[in-house]
C-alpha cells in the first residue's frame, strides 16, 4: 500500500478545493444547485458508481438497487458517491452482438473516469462483455477502482429437473427439433429457464469473466459467485462502496494490481474452472490495456499445468453457480491450486494469499480435489495449422471425446443466414463425419464476432440421435454452449484468412491432443484460390461501425481498437 493521502491530494480537490479560482467557485455553486452543501463532499473522496443497469438487461436489472447499497457503503466510509449510467451490454437482446460494443463501453468508462472529479470508482456489471469493458476502461484511466459483480441468477427448474440457462436452452431446443419435446412442453420450459435477475448461472462467459475479475484482484473475496438475489449480494455491494473509499485514500490504482502475475493467475483460474473460450479474447485485450503481453501460447502453456476442478456446467456434468457459491466460491477453488498462483501480489483487499488464506471447500464434488479432477488439463486448447496460422481455440472438455481427433469432408457456409436457411437441406448430404464450416462471422465479418460458433446440426441427424459434430468458424461461442466447436479462427475469412479459401468437400483434420487444425489442400491450390478471392464489401460507411471496422484487431490479439490498445500518453484534464 502507498501512504495515505491528505484531502488536498485527492484528485477531486482540483475541482472543489482550489480557492480563489473562478472555476472552483462555479463548481461549488453547481453542487449547491444539485442540493449538496460543501461539507458533504469537500475533503471527502468522490466515488463514481458506474452502473450498467437498464430495463432491458435481465442480467443487470437489479443493479439499480445495488447501486443504492454501494452508495450506502460509500457514505458509511466517509466518501461522497456519484452514480453514472453507462452503456448496458445485454447478451440477450443486443444485435448483432454486444461484442461489437465492448470497446465502446470501455471508451465511455475511461473517459468518464478521466474527465470528472473522481477519486475512485465502483464498477457494476456482470453480463459477458460488461466485465472486460469496465475493467479495460478503468485500467486505461488508471483511477482506483473495484468491480462489484452482478451475480448469477437462481437455478432454473422444470418438472423436477434443475436447468442451466443457455446450456439447457441449447439442449432442449435440439430435443424439440428432434421431435422429442412438444411445443407445449417447450413453452412450459421457457418459464422455468431463467427465474430471477442475474447473469447465466452456468460457467458461461459471465461467470467466467467475473471469476477472472476476482482472480485478478479487482473484487472483494468471494464476490463473483454470490447469487444476484441473495442478501449477501447487497452486503457485498455496500462493502465494495466502503472499500472504494479506502482505495481513494491510499491511491491504489489498477496499474499496481493488474500485473503480469495477476493475468497469469486469471488464466489459470479460467482454465481450472473449465471456463468460457470468450475469456481468451477478453483477457488478452485487458492485459494489453495494462501493457502486459498475453498470448494464445500463454493459455496453452498454462492449460497443460492446471486441472479442471469445478464440476459446473457446461464443462462439468452436474452443478450450477449457486452450488459453487455454497461449496466455498472462488476463494475455496483457488485454495486448491495455491502452488500455481502468485500469492504475494496485491489486490483491492490485501494480497491474494490473504484473500484465500482461510478458504475451505464445503463440497468435494462441486469443487473437486486434485486427485479427482473433472479433467486432467485446463478446459481450453489452442490449435495451430494451415487453416488457423494465427491460432484457434476449442473448449474440448465440452465436446464428445471421439471427435477430438477427427478427419472429415467440409460443408461450407458463407454466412450465418445461409447456414440457417440450408442446414436441413437433404441435398447437402451432411453426415456425422462431415465438418461444418462457417465463415464471415469474425470480428469484421460478423460484424462483431457473434456467438454463432455452435452451428446447429441438421434436424434429420438430431432425430437419429446425433448430438455433436466438428464445427469450425471465425465466430465466438456462448460460454453456455457445448460441442466440438473450433472457434476464433485467425485471421478471419473477411480479411482473407485461409478459412476464406475452404471449399465444400475439402478434407479437414482436427487433432486436439496434437493441437492442430489442418486443411488437406496443397499450397499451390490454395494460392490459386487466393488469386480468385474477392474481398467482401465494406459493412459500414459511417458512424461507430466505420470506426469499429477501421480499428478492430483480430481475435488472437483481443479484438481491441488499435488506437486504444497502443501505448501513449493521455493528458489528465486541467480542472481550473
Amino acid at each position: 500500500m502507498t501512504g495515505r493521502l491528505s484531502p488536498e491530494d485527492l484528485r477531486s480537490h482540483q475541482w472543489y478545493g482550489a480557492e480563489g479560482q473562478l472555476r472552483t467557485w462555479s463548481h461549488n455553486a453547481r453542487m449547491r444547485q444539485l442540493g449538496y452543501e460543501a461539507e458533504e463532499y469537500r475533503g471527502r473522496p468522490v466515488i463514481a458508481v458506474l452502473n450498467t443497469w437498464s430495463d432491458i438487461n435481465p442480467c443487470h436489472v437489479h443493479l439499480r438497487e445495488r447501486a443504492e447499497a454501494v452508495k450506502r457503503g460509500v457514505w458509511q466510509a466517509g466518501g461522497f458517491p456519484l452514480e453514472f449510467p453507462v452503456a448496458t451490454l445485454s447478451e440477450t437482446y443486443q444485435k448483432p452482438t454486444p461484442m461489437l460494443y465492448r470497446n465502446l463501453l470501455a471508451m465511455e468508462t475511461e473517459e468518464l473516469l478521466r474527465s470528472y472529479p473522481i477519486d475512485a470508482a465502483v464498477l457494476l456489471g456482470g453480463c459477458d462483455k460488461s466485465t472486460p469493458a469496465l475493467l479495460m476502461g478503468a485500467a486505461s484511466a488508471d483511477v482506483p477502482a473495484i468491480f462489484a459483480p452482478a451475480g448469477p441468477m437462481l437455478p432454473g427448474h422444470w418438472r423436477g429437473e434443475t436447468l442451466g440457462s443457455g446450456t439447457d436452452m441449447w439442449k432442449y431446443w435440439d430435443e424439440h427439433r428432434a421431435g422429442n419435446l412438444t411445443d407445449c412442453e417447450l413453452r412450459e420450459l421457457q418459464g422455468g429457464l431463467a427465474r430471477s435477475p442475474g447473469h447465466c448461472m452456468t460457467m458461461g462467459t459471465a461467470s467466467t469473466m467475473t471469476a477472472a475479475a476476482e482472480a485478478l484482484g479487482m473484487t472483494l473475496p468471494g464476490a463473483s459467485s454470490i447469487p444476484a438475489v441473495d442478501s449477501g449480494h447487497e452486503r457485498m455491494a455496500a462493502a465494495s462502496g466502503r472499500r472504494a473509499v479506502e482505495l481513494a485514500w491510499t491511491a491504489l490504482k489498477p496499474s499496481r494490481i493488474l500485473t503480469r502475475e495477476a493475468f497469469e493467475d486469471a488464466v489459470t483460474t479460467v482454465l481450472g474452472l473449465g471456463g468460457s473460450t470468450n475469456a481468451v479474447i477478453h483477457l488478452i485485450a485487458m492485459a494489453g490495456r495494462c501493457r502486459v503481453r498475453l498470448t494464445l501460447d500463454d493459455f496453452d502453456r498454462i492449460a497443460r499445468t492446471v486441472p479442471v476442478l469445478a464440476n459446473v456446467r457446461p464443462g462439468g456434468q452436474t452443478y450450477l453457480m449457486e452450488d459453487f457459491y455454497f461449496a466455498g466460491g472462488l476463494p475455496a477453488f483457488l485454495s486448491r491450486i495455491t502452488d500455481l498462483l502468485h500469492l504475494d501480489r496485491p489486490t483491492v483487499n490485501g494480497t491474494l494469499g490473504e484473500q484465500i488464506g482461510d478458504a475451505v471447500v464445503h463440497d468435494d464434488d462441486v469443487i473437486r480435489t486434485r486427485e479427482n479432477p473433472v479433467a486432467a488439463e485446463g478446459g481450453v486448447a489452442v490449435l495451430r495449422g494451415n487453416l488457423c496460422p494465427d491460432g484457434a481455440v476449442i473448449k474440448h472438455i465440452a465436446a464428445e471425446r471421439h471427435l477430438l481427433k477427427h478427419t472429415g469432408p467440409a460443408v461450407v457456409f458463407d454466412d450465418y443466414k445461409t447456414m440457417q436457411r440450408t442446414i436441413n437441406d437433404p441435398s447437402l448430404g451432411i453426415t456425422p463425419e462431415h465438418v461444418l464450416v462457417l465463415r464471415g462471422a469474425g470480428p469484421k465479418g460478423g460484424p462483431g464476432m457473434p456467438e454463432y460458433g455452435m452451428l446447429p446440426l441438421p434436424d434429420y441427424l438430431l432425430k437419429q440421435g446425433v448430438r455433436d459434430m466438428v464445427r469450425i468458424s471465425d465466430a465466438r461461442m456462448s460460454g453456455t454452449s457445448y460441442g466440438a466447436c473450433v472457434l476464433h479462427v485467425a485471421p478471419e475469412s473477411y480479411v482473407g484468412g485461409p478459412l476464406a479459401l475452404v471449399r465444400t468437400g475439402d478434407s479437414i483434420t482436427l487433432d486436439v491432443e496434437a493441437r492442430t487444425l489442418h486443411l488437406h489442400v496443397d499450397d499451390e491450390e490454395l494460392e490459386r484460390r487466393r488469386a480468385d478471392w474477392t474481398p467482401p464489401l465494406t459493412r459500414y460507411e459511417r458512424g461507430y461501425g466505420a470506426l469499429y471496422n477501421e480499428q478492430i484487431t483480430q481475435a488472437d490479439t483481443g479484438c481491441d481498437f488499435e488506437f486504444l490498445a497502443r501505448s501513449g500518453k493521455v493528458q489528465d484534464p486541467y480542472a481550473g
